[in-house]
C-alpha cells in the first residue's frame, strides 16, 4: 500500500502539485487569465471604468461558484464517461450542426411546442447577448473613445476596429444592445411565469425556490436595467445613481446564485453537444435490444456503461438472467410494477402518453 502512494504521489504533475485542490488549480488559471486579458484590453490598465467593479467582483464569485458545482459534478462517475468520450468525439463532422442545434437554434425543445421554444429562445438569446455585451465591458476588453466630435472608436482587445458616427445605426444598436436584451428576457419570463401559473401539470411540479425564484431574479435584473435608459432619457438623469446600485446588486446577487440554482444549466448546456455525440456515434455502431420487448432502445455502449457506472456505484440491478438497465424504459416500468402487484409482468397494462415523445 505505502509503495502505492509513493509511485502515485511521483506520478503527479508538478504544476498539480502546487495546488490544494482541483478547485483551488482552475480558479488561480481562470483569475490569471481575467487578468492577463483584462492588461491586454485596457492597454495596461489605462481604461478602466470603476463604475463597473462591482460586476468584475460578482464574476471572480460566480467563477468561484461555477468550478465548485462543476468539479463535483465532474467527479460523478456518469460525468466522467460522458466528458471523458465527448471530448475524444468532439471533432465528429456532425459537432457543428450538433452544436448549433443545441446552443443557438434549440431545436430540441422546438418539438415540445412552439410556446415554449418562443420562451426558451427569448430567455436563452436575451441573456447570452446581455453577457456579450456585459462581460467586455466590465473587464475593458472593448469599450469606446471620440477621438473627434460627432464619432466614436470602438475599440477591441487594445486595438482600434472601427469608427463609426454618434448618431449612426453601429453606434445605436450598441448603446441599446443591453435593452433589446431586457425586452427579450421579460417577454420570455413573462411567458414562462404564465405557463407555470397556469398550466397544472407544471403547477405541480414547480418550487419557488427552484422554478420561480431565477424567473424573478432575472426579472428583477431586467426592469432595473431599463429603468436606468428610463432615467436617463427622460428624468434627466433623476434617481439614476440609486438604481444603478440596485440593479449592480441584483445582477451580483444573480451571478453568485446562479451556479446553485436552476439557472446552472446555462454554463452547463455546451455539455449538452458531447450527451448528443456520444448517443448518436454509438448509436450507429450497435443498438441494444431490450431483454422482453426486443426494441432496439439505446446503444451497447450506453448501456455497458450504465451498468459499469450502477456498479461503481455499488447498486446492484441484476435479476434472473439480465440486468435491470437492459431493458427499455416501458418494459422496466412493467417489470417493476409486477414485483409490487404479483401480477405477471406481460399482463400489466401500461398506458403512457408520452412514451415516444421527441425533445
Amino acid at each position: 500500500m505505502e509503495a502505492k502512494m509513493v509511485s502515485n504521489q511521483k506520478a503527479e504533475h508538478p504544476v498539480n502539485s502546487a495546488f490544494a485542490s482541483k478547485f483551488a488549480k482552475s480558479m488561480f488559471l481562470s483569475v490569471l487569465v481575467l487578468s492577463i486579458l483584462t492588461f491586454i484590453g485596457t492597454r495596461m490598465f489605462t481604461h478602466v471604468d470603476l463604475n463597473l467593479y462591482g460586476y468584475m467582483v460578482g464574476t471572480i464569485v460566480f467563477l468561484g461558484g461555477f468550478f465548485y458545482r462543476f468539479i463535483a459534478w465532474g467527479e460523478r462517475p456518469p460525468t466522467k464517461i460522458i466528458i471523458k468520450k465527448g471530448i475524444k468525439l468532439l471533432f465528429r463532422k456532425s459537432t457543428p450542426k450538433t452544436s448549433v442545434e443545441q446552443l443557438a437554434t434549440y431545436r430540441f425543445i422546438w418539438n415540445r411546442g412552439i410556446y415554449r421554444w418562443t420562451q426558451h429562445f427569448l430567455i436563452g438569446w436575451g441573456c447570452l447577448l446581455s453577457c456579450l455585451v456585459t462581460f467586455p465591458l466590465v473587464f475593458g476588453w472593448m469599450y469606446f473613445t471620440m477621438p473627434e466630435n460627432g464619432y466614436y472608436t470602438i475599440v477591441l482587445m487594445g486595438m482600434d476596429i472601427m469608427t463609426v458616427k454618434a448618431d449612426g445605426l453601429i453606434a445605436n444598436l450598441s448603446y441599446n444592445a443591453l435593452n433589446i436584451s431586457a425586452f427579450m428576457v421579460i417577454a420570455g419570463v413573462c411567458m414562462a411565469l404564465y405557463r407555470r401559473i397556469k398550466n397544472m401539470q407544471a403547477r405541480a411540479e414547480q418550487k419557488f425556490i427552484y422554478d420561480f425564484l431565477p424567473l424573478y431574479l432575472l426579472l428583477f435584473i431586467s426592469i432595473t436595467g431599463l429603468l436606468l435608459t428610463v432615467s436617463n432619457l427622460f428624468l434627466h438623469g433623476w434617481g439614476h445613481y440609486v438604481m444603478s446600485l440596485i440593479h449592480q446588486y441584483s445582477v451580483v446577487v444573480t451571478m453568485i446564485y446562479l451556479p446553485f440554482g436552476k439557472l446552472a444549466h446555462i454554463p452547463f448546456r455546451p455539455l449538452s453537444v458531447f450527451a448528443r455525440n456520444y448517443r448518436e456515434h454509438y448509436g450507429e455502431q450497435s443498438m441494444k435490444a431490450c431483454k422482453i420487448c426486443g426494441d432496439e432502445f439505446v446503444s451497447s455502449e450506453q448501456s455497458k456503461d450504465v451498468v459499469q457506472v450502477l456498479g461503481i456505484n455499488e447498486i446492484e440491478f441484476k435479476k434472473e438472467d439480465f440486468h435491470l438497465a437492459e431493458l427499455c424504459l416501458p418494459c422496466r416500468r412493467k417489470y417493476r410494477i409486477a414485483q409490487f402487484s404479483g401480477f405477471p409482468t406481460h399482463e400489466v397494462k401500461v398506458k403512457e402518453a408520452n412514451q415516444n415523445a421527441k425533445g
